[in-house]
């Protein structure tokens, strides 16, 4: 016997507990894949109602058009809805990933020796993908939510552009508001002290303005 080497000699025979904790550990370990996959089709769906239930908060009647909104928040809310079209893109793919798989073909190995261990392995290497690829797509999901939300949020809450004003000139001076109505020859300017009446046959000029001069 050379000095220094150490033995490897047998262990003790296995107990029954002991043979019962190596098929539990086996049968868990074979089941853990499909319960990923049930548990990511569970989500899927749950957010998939989520989102029907934002799509129906979205009818609720509210400023429909970007456009109307102020600068700079017509632009925070495109890029609030970009972000969250990707978002919601990318949650989407990372849900499928971890309900369905990598779409790619696996080699069909038949459970015996070593063979069997391997692709025990390579399922358990496939279940902690789908775990984080289901995390992944739920905080990405919940993201896109926000982000949705908050798009909504300011483009019915958020200030309106500035329609424009008419500058009316007259003998006694000027009058500058937003044109309410005219008729029976009388033009009803809404400025910032109320509404005032200007005869139209006392305008000797009329303009378009962006905004209205300070008093």
């Amino acid at each position: 016997m050379t000095a220094g080497v150490p033995q490897v000699s047998p262990g003790p025979p296995a107990a029954p507990a002991d043979r019962e904790a190596a098929r539990r550990a086996r049968h868990s370990l074979a089941e853990e894949l499909p319960r990923v996959r049930e548990a990511a089709l569970a989500w899927r769906n749950g957010l998939a109602g989520l989102f029907v239930g934002l799509l129906s908060f979205g009818l609720v009647k509210g400023r429909t058009d970007v456009g109307e909104l102020a600068s700079p928040y017509d632009a925070m809310v495109g890029g609030l809805l970009l972000l969250s079209l990707v978002c919601g893109a990318m949650g989407a793919l990372f849900l499928l990933r971890a309900a369905h798989g990598a779409p790619v073909a696996r080699p069909l190995v038949p459970r015996t020796g070593d063979a069997a261990a391997a692709l025990y392995a390579a399922d358990h290497l496939e279940t902690m993908r789908a775990v984080r690829s289901l995390r992944h797509g739920v905080a990405l999901t919940m993201v896109c939510a926000v982000l949705l939300i908050t798009g909504v949020a300011l483009t019915w809450y958020g200030p309106g552009k500035e329609k424009p004003r008419l500058l009316v000139r007259t003998p006694s001076g000027t009058e500058c508001g937003e044109p309410r109505r005219a008729g029976d020859g009388v033009l009803v300017l809404r400025t910032r002290t109320g509404e005032v009446r200007v005869p139209l046959s006392d305008v000797t000029g009329l303009g378009a303005v962006d905004s209205c001069p300070a008093p």
